[in-house]
């Protein structure tokens, strides 16, 4: 019995189209429609007149678990294994991996920096593929872009390096400076020196998302608690938006320390900070991520896989007084459903 495998309508009707059965279905939690139907209890029956009773789908054919598996999730092709060996040669099987890797993968990889691979292509198998993806982010683009695979859905997750974002004065080395940074997946990041206008910008294609996908975009950054000062004064803005299209904005909050105790706070110039319960208080904070750096969220948007471009915005340019210390890593887009920071 495999109760509680998500299975599409696709993978549905494939069972359906292979022998006669029965179904109990019971609608999934937050699913609608048809996509995401839970098989609760089900028997599938051969033809009437041998009057056998099949009762799980163990005695199917192993190439016939695999083409039914590739219709689930990879965290459910996981979970299959424990159900019967059929399983578990199923849910190893390419033919399941494959359906999970999107259809542009080879070519995203082709466009990595030289021996920035740690799979074989050829001879590796799709499972090992899709895992190293999802659990090591290619640099590609000229080291501006990483790309990789969320484990949970197999979407597509895209970075854009500090590099690959339009900085307001990132080209005076007055007010910014670009250096190495040992925690950073790209060779650079972008450094704060000292500006009153704060305004980051980017851009990407849609093709480069998954479709049919909501995606939320997030600022990765980290704050030099030697030397930054001036984000605890106004909220920032900050934009997702379809070029020519819908728009998704919100305030946002850049310090990831407002709520610590003065004496405990990095070195601040004598500023007319507002009280913790203003505006700022309510806007959207900062959150560590896994990796060390802290992300805030910009705003979502919901690939339709148009030829849609999609922008970022980051701007903060109503406060009189100046900012220091921000480094940036860049601007990390992955699908809501994802579970966890990266």
């Amino acid at each position: 019995m495999m109760g509680g495998l998500k299975l599409n309508w696709e993978g549905l009707k494939l069972v359906m189209e292979m022998m006669k059965f029965r179904l109990t279905l019971m609608e999934a939690k937050g699913s609608t429609g048809k996509v995401g139907l839970v098989v609760e209890v089900f028997e599938l029956m051969e033809e009437e007149e041998k009057g056998e009773e099949i009762s799980d789908f163990s005695s199917l054919p192993e190439g016939v678990v695999a083409k039914i598996l590739s219709f689930t999730t990879p965290s459910d092709a996981c979970r299959s294994s424990v159900v019967s060996t059929t399983f578990v040669a199923a849910a190893q099987s390419d033919i399941v991996w494959d359906s999970f890797l999107p259809t542009d993968w080879e070519i995203l990889i082709s466009r990595r920096k030289p021996s920035n691979l740690n799979f074989d292509p050829i001879s590796s198998s799709k499972k090992e593929i899709f895992f190293s993806l999802c659990d090591t982010p290619l640099i590609i683009d000229d080291g501006n872009k990483s790309f990789s695979l969320d484990k949970w859905s197999g979407k597509k997750c895209i970075m854009l390096g500090a590099r690959e974002l339009s900085i307001i004065w990132s080209d005076m080395p007055t007010y910014w400076t670009w250096e190495p940074h040992p925690e950073s997946r790209f060779a650079e990041v972008a450094v704060l020196l000292n500006v009153w206008w704060l305004e980051i910008k980017g851009k990407l294609s849609c093709k480069m998302l998954s479709p049919a996908t909501t995606y939320a975009a997030y600022f990765v950054f980290k704050m030099d608690e030697r030397r930054y000062y001036g984000f605890d004064i106004v909220a920032a803005d900050a934009a997702v938006a379809i070029v020519d299209g819908e728009c998704c904005s919100s305030r946002v909050c850049l310090d990831p320390f407002l709520d610590i105790a003065p004496p405990k706070r990095r070195r601040t110039p004598c500023l007319r900070r507002n009280p913790l319960g203003n505006s700022m208080s309510r806007a959207k904070q900062p959150q560590e991520r896994h990796d060390g750096w802290f992300e805030l969220e910009l705003g979502e948007l919901h690939n339709n896989g148009g030829d849609d471009e999609v922008e970022f915005f980051l701007k903060e340019v109503n406060c009189n007084y100046s900012k220091s210390g921000l480094i940036v890593q860049g601007i990390d887009i992955r699908p809501k459903i994802s579970r966890d920071l990266a």
